[in-house]
């Protein structure tokens, strides 16, 4: 091995252990025996029975499950259709109108959109948390969703028309079985994206309104609050999202590649 490669690997190495020892020093503390994250003294599973007895911390869980499952089924099918009018039209200004919200910052997304909300006179909750969710996702599914149409052999579809099948017949026969993994792959993408956001919720929620991200935000920057059961819920939402991701990559392996 020369004096590049040597370079390159420990390069490799630091960084990778910049982002993943964080995560592996959050799930080996949430067993700690301890109410401190400062030293080991002990395996344990208390903060785990603590966090499944917390009426808050169950509470917002259960509104990010939710918001999460509304979110994907109206961003799977709106990207869905963007996805395929994107493909078959090739308009230029549809792309940019689908995948703004991708390429801007989240900050600025979560203010305009909290904007949005104000000048609508719209009450902030759950429901605007949960637009504001689709808003963003829909980009996403429809990236997926074209790039599996570009792979699709279109002489099917056209086969299927000279046998006299309609437009419609031969997209739910043909097109939509061909697709089908891409749609998947984006559902769960959208999922995902949804459960873990925080940037955008912490704008367009409201008073009493709370999801996972922003409680488990609201614990954090409060010392005296700060306790292991912190580490525990991420360490759960960490192996979810690391889960549907795992199932995305075997679902549709292009799946997460922008083109």
């Amino acid at each position: 091995m020369n004096k590049v490669s040597r370079w390159v690997w420990g390069a490799a190495i630091g960084v990778y252990a910049f982002l993943y020892l964080p995560l592996a020093i959050v799930v080996l503390f949430s067993f700690n025996d301890s109410n401190l994250n400062a030293e080991w003294v002990g395996f344990t599973l208390k903060w785990y029975v603590m966090l499944f007895n917390d009426e808050v911390m169950l509470e917002a869980a259960l509104n990010t499950l939710g918001i999460g499952l509304v979110t994907c089924v109206v961003a799977t099918v709106l990207g869905t259709l963007a996805g395929y009018a994107m493909y078959k039209w090739r308009l230029r200004l549809l792309p940019v109108l689908v995948l703004t919200p991708i390429a801007i910052p989240e900050i600025l997304m979560g203010v305009s959109l909290l904007i949005f909300f104000v000048m609508l006179n719209m009450t902030l909750g759950l429901v605007s948390i949960t637009l504001s969710h689709i808003a963003f996702c829909i980009g996403f599914v429809a990236i997926v969703v074209r790039s599996r149409l570009q792979g699709m052999d279109e002489s099917l579809v056209e086969a299927a028309r000279d046998l006299g099948a309609s437009p419609a017949m031969a997209f739910r026969k043909i097109t939509l079985p061909l697709i089908m993994p891409g749609i998947i792959a984006g559902a769960l993408m959208a999922f995902t994206l949804s459960i873990d956001d925080f940037v955008i919720s912490f704008f367009t929620a409201g008073v009493g309104s709370n999801t996972l991200p922003l409680e488990i935000y609201s614990r954090v920057k409060v010392p005296m609050k700060l306790n292991p059961e912190v580490n525990a819920v991420s360490t759960l939402l960490m192996l979810l999202t690391l889960s549907l991701i795992l199932i995305v990559s075997k679902v549709a392996p292009n799946a997460l590649r922008a083109e």
